[in-house]
């Protein structure tokens, strides 16, 4: 039996979870049906090849040992059946309105923490599938090549080999400390400067601002999914007309999504001054990397006070710019490097505080999901849509997540049912800005 321990943001993740706030990703894809049996056959499919995953073996077990008290391991189940993650549900005309039921509940924690979910569409012509990962098994681009193990094999060119150094275990490691201890204090002493540095600008960043109140909600322990489709040539022709990254645009298009929704609701978005997260992937691809999530963030305010869209999006391009120059390891949005900085205990004792402090730091997440260019398939069926899904940190109401798969863009969005009962509206809400954007580039 293998097993390698948590990082510290891993386990930051797996202490965090509460019966009302899961902290799981998810993922819902559409795929297109050759017959009214496609789903159970994609079922059937999931199940057989998950066995042959390693990564979807591996279950996490809490450590007690002196060298590790208070933290946890991935370890291969021995008892693994995948009859226990992959389920076949009854069909369904609504694949949003499932998912978000799925995605209420908590994974088992006793076993491998995934799900594959199978909704067969009535229509006969299409189904879903709703893959759930734990944030402490998996960030965006692990989940990625976790899902990746299931679906049909993609023939591409081969890469040369890199090399890999073997993985240690912590016996081998306690025996290199000797040796390493002058480099680890240096580290540290470097550490410890990062960890004063995000605290101070978090500090300066909270000081003085509230929360964006239509975003902040008591935790019920509902979910909602919603869906937004967009053209990636219509969010170009955004760009080139007004600056900007690709990415600077989808940001925008929230930011003017929420003036609208606000206004919509009659809560006010002259007002209104959301910090949206932004997180960061300092994972490298195709590079040989430990599993479980290597994330820092950016945090920005979105305009949602501008009344001009172009202003909008040149208030977002700015702040972005100003990130980016600083680096994903300094300001405020990269206080998830400081769970590096807490001993394993303390994740255990603190897990929920942090989650409660989330709020404090932030009012709505809007992530990107990185998706292949290619087209991916499960049991020849075609995937036609994919809609990532952010899990919600207590007491916020709502979480934005965005892939660009085949020339569109697909918005996942979560939601506290009885906070955001009007999700809906809010993703008519996006589509309507990239109209507006469109227009007013055009005109």
């Amino acid at each position: 039996m293998t097993s390698d321990l948590l990082a510290p943001l891993d386990l930051a993740f797996w202490n965090m979870e509460s019966d009302r706030h899961p902290m799981h990703l998810g993922a819902l894809g559409v795929f297109s049906a050759h017959s009214p049996t496609a789903g159970a056959h994609a079922a059937d499919l999931l199940a057989a090849r998950a066995a042959a995953v390693p990564g979807l073996r591996m279950r996490i077990r809490d450590l007690w040992q002196p060298l590790a008290f208070g933290g946890a391991a991935r370890e291969t189940d021995p008892d693994f059946d995948p009859l226990n993650h992959v389920r076949l549900h009854a069909p369904t005309d609504d694949f949003h309105a499932d998912a978000g039921r799925l995605m209420e509940r908590p994974l088992e924690r006793g076993r491998p923490p995934w799900e594959a979910h199978v909704l067969p569409g009535e229509d006969g012509v299409s189904f879903a599938v709703l893959f759930k990962f734990h944030h402490a098994l998996a960030d965006g681009l692990r989940a990625l090549k976790l899902a990746a193990g299931v679906l049909d094999p993609v023939d591409l060119p081969e890469r040369a080999p890199r090399a890999t150094e073997p993985p240690r275990g912590l016996l081998s490691d306690v025996r290199r400390l000797p040796a390493r201890m002058p480099g680890l204090f240096r580290d540290a002493l470097s550490d410890v400067g990062r960890a004063l540095d995000i605290g101070a600008s978090l500090a300066r960043s909270t000081l003085g601002m509230r929360p964006c109140a239509a975003l902040t909600c008591a935790p019920s322990g509902t979910r909602r999914t919603a869906g937004v489709v967009l053209d990636i040539d219509d969010v170009h022709r955004v760009r080139k007309n007004a600056g900007g990254t690709v990415n600077d645009v989808l940001i925008a298009v929230v930011a003017g999504a929420l003036r609208r929704w606000l206004e919509e609701r009659g809560d006010g978005s002259e007002d209104a001054a959301p910090r949206a997260l932004i997180p960061v992937s300092r994972r490298r691809p195709h590079s040989a990397q430990p599993q479980g999530n290597r994330l820092s963030g950016y945090l920005i305010r979105l305009p949602v006070d501008e009344p001009d869209p172009l202003g909008r999006l040149e208030t977002v391009r700015t702040a972005m710019i100003r990130n980016k120059d600083a680096g994903p390891n300094r300001g405020a949005g990269a206080v998830a490097l400081l769970a590096d900085h807490v001993p394993a205990f303390g994740h255990r004792l603190g897990g929920p505080l942090v989650g409660q402090a989330a709020r404090l730091w932030f009012d709505i997440l809007v992530t990107s999901v990185p998706l292949p260019g290619f087209g991916l398939r499960l049991g020849g069926h075609q995937l036609t849509e994919v809609y990532p899904l952010a899990p919600l940190a207590p007491g916020q109401a709502l979480a934005v997540a965005i892939s660009t798969y085949r020339g569109r863009v697909h918005y996942g969005l979560v939601a506290d049912a009885v906070a955001v009962p009007d999700l809906d509206r809010f993703a008519h809400a996006v589509s309507a800005e990239v109209e507006t954007l469109l227009t007013v580039c055009d005109g």
